[in-house]
């Protein structure tokens, strides 16, 4: 097994290399020290293979406890399952390929038995996790979404319910007039126990008034966060870029999750991936793998305060999921036993357990499976 050890590329980089406000960017981050939003932004514009090389460095500085006591670096994995309880939604964001109108002839609610089976077989699978995720529907009232968290923790006890991003917990706040903390403490009590980051695409309000402007706003998200992070529920955080928005507004979204991230410590982990265009009303071109391993790399390097970055193989495919851990990611997230929603989208890749541990060992790596927290599961 290959050893990876840190190079000292100081010299290299400053010196010989390069020069003017990079170079002094460039030592910030060797020095293992905070990088600020306008040398980020810079980042992008470094050669490839150098990007990489820093976001490795800040990588393996930042994950020291990811080494198996052998010089051999860890990469983690995950086993779990999307399942969405609806996809009837009153948003309709333009980048969305999954929600339907509550007529359309295909909408649909999901029963009792039909969730009972899948996390049943979730669990034949060795999955420890699933992940809940629906439309706005006004159809579902509060009381109907505490009684799915109760039912399923009283039936599944060992399964953590990981559910509900915060335009859901927003719009369950609207609609049952209670407020984001009185919502999330009802939910903990029913049996939610982690909070996923999804609904944040770009933290800028003017590029989500394009793309969803009935989405909840930037602030919104951030409030849901930061009151479930209070109430000690961690979440991930995410960012779904390449469409509208500008590279500094990447940067932006970016800054907004490390302030909070600095005040409550509560995101395990960052997920950024590329908008799929299939099927959707964003007239947008797709970036292609480079842009993804840009701001993957300058995603890893800037977020000095939250510990893991997922690799995406769902939007990007194998291979290149399999080089982002050499761009700064740690963790290739989870099989997915099921995923519905970037799959109509026109992300088609399907991966097996098998599989998703061969890319870690034959890019020289350590495959551990994890739990949501981020603990190695033996």
């Amino acid at each position: 097994m290959q050893n990876h050890i840190v190079p000292d590329l100081k010299s290299e980089f400053v010196l010989n290399r390069f020069s003017g406000t990079i170079a002094n960017t460039i030592e910030t981050i060797l020095d293992d020290k905070r990088i600020s939003p306008d040398a980020a932004i810079q980042l992008f514009d470094l050669p490839l293979h150098d990007l990489a090389q820093l976001a490795h460095i800040r990588r393996l500085r930042i994950k020291k406890a990811d080494y198996n006591g052998k010089g051999d670096i860890i990469v983690t994995y995950h086993i779990d399952r999307n399942i969405n309880y609806t996809n009837i939604c009153c948003v309709r964001c333009k980048f969305c390929a999954f929600s339907r109108d509550p007529h359309s002839s295909n909408a649909y609610v999901i029963s009792t038995e039909q969730l009972d089976k899948k996390i049943e077989e979730t669990i034949a699978l060795r999955g420890k996790q699933i992940l809940l995720q629906g439309g706005l529907n006004h159809n579902l009232s509060f009381q109907w979404h505490l009684d799915l968290i109760h039912h399923i923790k009283q039936k599944f006890p060992s399964i953590n319910i990981h559910a509900f991003s915060p335009p859901e917990i927003v719009f369950l706040s609207k609609t049952s007039n209670l407020s984001i903390k009185n919502v999330l403490q009802k939910l903990i009590a029913a049996g939610l126990g982690s909070l996923p980051g999804g609904g944040a695409e770009i933290l800028v309000d003017s590029v989500r008034q394009k793309l969803s402007p009935l989405k909840c706003s930037s602030n919104e998200w951030l409030q849901v966060m930061e009151i479930a992070h209070e109430l000690g529920l961690k979440s991930s955080a995410t960012m779904m870029f390449g469409h509208i928005e500008s590279r500094a507004d990447r940067i932006t979204h970016l800054n907004k999750i490390r302030q909070l991230q600095d005040k409550t410590h509560g995101f395990v982990a960052f997920i950024p991936w590329t908008f799929q265009n299939k099927n959707t009303a964003l007239a947008a071109t797709k970036v292609g793998p480079t842009e993804y391993l840009r701001t993957l790399a300058v995603s890893r390097i800037f977020l000095d305060n939250i510990p893991n970055i997922q690799s995406s193989w769902i939007t990007q495919g194998p291979d290149i999921a399999q080089l982002a851990l050499f761009f700064g990611a740690n963790d290739l997230g989870s099989i997915m036993i099921e995923e519905n929603v970037v799959y109509e989208a026109g992300a088609r890749y399907r991966i097996s357990l098998e599989e998703l541990v061969h890319l870690i060992t034959e890019a020289g790596f350590i495959p551990h499976e994890r739990n949501f927290w981020y603990d190695l599961i033996d």
